[in-house]
């Protein structure tokens, strides 16, 4: 008998930058898309057909959420030298399984981070301090 895995119980997704900087794991991430552009031609005298060709890409920003914890340093470090340094990176992103496996990767290039929002601070409330962090992306890498 073979044994099944369940892949989608427990997953978290790690960041890394430019192959060294790890901005830890992170519990949800949102815009890993693209989407083509469609071009419409219509051909003099053919008035049943239309050429659609293929246009730009665009793709979406990333929003990458987690509670805050001992990586968020990190995430606070890359976005100071980011001011003081403008470069974009080359992102992975790994969906890691509960036993930390690597499931899958996308390879992401021109990273760049356009918002961070951190959690609020009440005292008076049971929730989660969340951190949010936003990316810009050029598409994916091979």
């Amino acid at each position: 008998m073979t044994e099944r895995v369940n892949y989608g119980l427990s997953l978290c997704f790690k960041v890394t930058l430019d192959d060294q900087t790890d901005l830890g794991s992170w519990t949800k991430c949102e815009g890993l898309s693209l989407e083509y552009e469609v071009q419409e031609v219509k051909e003099g005298g053919n008035n049943e057909y239309v050429h659609r060709w293929p246009g730009r890409t665009k793709f979406q920003n990333l929003k990458l959420t987690r509670p805050v914890d001992k990586d968020t340093q990190k995430v606070a470090d890359w976005l100071a030298s980011v001011a003081s340094d403008p470069k974009r990176s080359t992102a992975e992103i790994a969906i890691l399984d509960g036993g930390g496996g690597t499931i899958a990767t996308w390879r992401l290039q021109g990273i760049y981070p356009v918002r961070w929002s951190g959690p609020t601070l009440d005292t008076g409330t049971s929730t989660v301090a969340l951190e949010v962090l936003e990316l810009v992306h050029n598409g994916f890498a091979r």
